[in-house]
């Protein structure tokens, strides 16, 4: 098959030829016929993830066929359209047995623990206790988002944060799950106010239906801006790039017995942000975090996506072949471009370029923008 593959962190992303991947006994492979390029992937790139082994297949967001079957799977059969939670649950440890496997104490990430999806096939493990069926009439593009950016801001917004009609929320961070969060947001009755540092993310959160938007450069103070506009602070603020700056800005807009969502992923420098515990005391916040969605959460965002309600296939902002995904990989760091880029062509007739050797990596600001996964 194939796939990109890197030897180094940050070194060249290559499109090479590797075996194709067999099922796991309980598992299965799935054709990826869509795949989303995540800033998590970029994250992995960097070397920011200790499970990953090199040499690498990144890619955690698809959607496909599935090719073949292990002999102990029960419910899946070749043919079966699918995608799958990014966070793969073991299906046996006590926090799968509670029904988070989100939160699985010996899980599975494709792109990360294994090889991924940028890649015509891969192979994934507890298929009976994971994968998700798609509806036929969702498109693999459309879907390609569901096991992780989609999903994760539908159980920030909805299953964590508990947002109600009527309820202020601030999305911090316009990206693919910002932007996400956006549209849930609204489609749940909620006012949504969007910060971000590129007018172009603010201009798409607006058309997904946020009611206000800041620019975080040109707003010395976001909290209190959030505050001042909303008499009295967000009810749910959600934290959809991490960085020390947006979650510092997202719990303190909140207002008193608000609820802080942290989605983005805190990594590198911003791992062990500091937290304004004072705030937190004394307005009895919430701090929760968010690791994806379980498998059998999927239905109610399925049922909403089948509605009407929402429509991931507007977060798409562009689509690319295999042969392009190093290249819009890398540019992910540059925080550039607005809604979600997918590979939807896999096939040898994306003609492979020569090896991308990624400029030196840019350095964060502590502004408000892009995404984080």
């Amino acid at each position: 098959m194939l796939a990109v593959i890197y030897e180094q962190f940050q070194g060249p992303l290559e499109l090479r030829r590797v075996s194709d991947p067999t099922p796991p006994q309980d598992g299965v492979v799935v054709r990826v016929a869509a795949n989303g390029i995540c800033r998590s992937d970029w994250h992995g790139w960097q070397g920011h993830d200790a499970d990953i082994r090199l040499p690498h297949v990144p890619g955690h967001e698809l959607a496909g066929v599935i090719e073949a079957v292990g002999v102990g799977v029960r419910h899946w059969h070749p043919g079966d359209r699918v995608t799958v939670p990014f966070a793969v649950g073991c299906g046996v440890c006590p926090q799968c047995i509670s029904g988070n496997p989100q939160v699985c104490d010996d899980y599975f990430q494709p792109g990360f623990t294994a090889w991924g999806s940028f890649a015509e096939f891969v192979a994934l493990p507890h298929a009976d206790h994971n994968l998700v069926l798609l509806p036929d009439d969702l498109g693999f593009v459309a879907a390609a988002s569901l096991g992780c950016r989609f999903a994760t801001s539908f159980r920030a917004v909805v299953q964590q944060g508990r947002v109600a009609p009527g309820e202020w929320v601030a999305v911090h961070g316009c990206g693919g799950i910002g932007l996400a969060a956006i549209m849930i947001a609204c489609a749940m009755g909620a006012q949504v106010i969007a910060v971000d540092v590129r007018p172009e993310a603010l201009a798409c959160a607006q058309a997904l239906g946020a009611v206000h938007t800041l620019k975080a450069t040109r707003q010395g103070d976001v909290a209190t801006a959030i505050h001042e506009f909303t008499g009295g602070g967000a009810h749910l603020s959600i934290d959809a790039l991490g960085s020390r700056a947006t979650s510092r800005n997202s719990i303190l807009c909140l207002r008193k017995r608000g609820r802080h969502a942290q989605v983005g992923l805190m990594v590198a420098e911003d791992r062990d942000a500091p937290v304004p515990m004072a705030s937190v005391i004394a307005k009895e916040l919430e701090i929760l975090g968010c690791h994806g969605m379980a498998a059998q959460a999927y239905p109610s965002l399925l049922t909403m996506i089948r509605a009407g309600k929402l429509d991931p296939q507007r977060l798409v902002g562009k689509t690319v072949t295999l042969a392009e995904a190093p290249a819009a990989l890398i540019a992910l760091g540059a925080f550039g471009g607005t809604g979600v880029t997918v590979i939807d062509r896999f096939d040898a007739t994306s003609h492979a370029p020569a090896p991308l050797i990624p400029s030196l990596s840019p350095v964060r600001s502590g502004g408000e923008g892009g995404e984080s996964d």
